[in-house]
């Protein structure tokens, strides 16, 4: 069962009592619980003027719309990757047959923001690197912890980085954060691009996506753009 599905029974229910409680309030308590990771140690040497990261993370709607708010990111396109063409929509992905993960391909100018900067954000606000094959109220491998690196050294960087943070024992839990090679990313429909941009007040965005971009906001000011592309 898919967000989207169980956004018609039990989960609207609670999530506009917890809305009605007030999102502010609900906001602090997330952020509270959340904490910035330290700087990779090995990052990009030679930036170039153009690089794009392509990260998995839950629910694509909170992912694009964190890095929507991060300076120096220029596009963020919610989409599928892991899986074959034949498979990239969200009715066959939500399945969770199609070694598909949602993901979000995030263009950015190295010169303002490094590949090693924009993987922090993704530990430390984007999504929660401990969760196996789920995120949140959501299951299934389509929302698993995935890195699709797209050169050498991009893998380099996100191994390392992984072996960092381990090594600092940052989380309570291991990191199950997968880095894998990229094959291709699929945009997803148009119905979920700039969806929390269209939707602020959708009683998932509320309850799971907007205290991230609180969290970023708050924790990491000197990366946080107010407003969102």
């Amino acid at each position: 069962m898919n967000k989207l599905q169980r956004m018609t029974g039990r989960f609207v229910g609670a999530a506009l009592l917890i809305a009605s409680m007030g999102a502010g309030l609900l906001t602090l308590a997330r952020a509270d619980e959340a904490q910035v990771v330290p700087a990779p140690l090995i990052d990009t040497t030679n930036p170039g003027t153009t690089e794009t990261a392509i990260l998995a993370g839950g629910c694509f709607w909170g992912v694009e719309g964190v890095f929507q708010h991060v300076k120096g990111v220029r596009n963020v396109v919610s989409g599928y990757s892991g899986g074959s063409k034949e498979t990239a929509s969200y009715a066959l992905v939500s399945t969770e047959q199609t070694g598909h993960a949602e993901a979000v391909k995030i263009t950015f100018d190295p010169q303002v923001i490094t590949y090693g900067q924009i993987l922090r954000i993704y530990f430390s606000v984007a999504h929660d690197p401990t969760q196996l094959n789920r995120q949140g109220p959501d299951r299934g491998p389509s929302y698993r912890s995935n890195i699709f690196t797209t050169s050498a050294e991009q893998a380099r960087i996100a191994k390392a980085y992984i072996a960092q943070l381990e090594k600092a024992q940052i989380y309570a839990s291991p990191i199950v954060t997968r880095v894998d090679s990229l094959q291709a990313f699929y945009p997803a429909e148009s119905a979920h691009q700039n969806f929390l941009r269209r939707n602020p007040t959708n009683s998932y965005i509320v309850a799971y996506d907007l205290p991230k971009i609180a969290n970023l906001k708050r924790l990491l000011p000197q990366m946080y753009r107010a407003q969102s592309l």
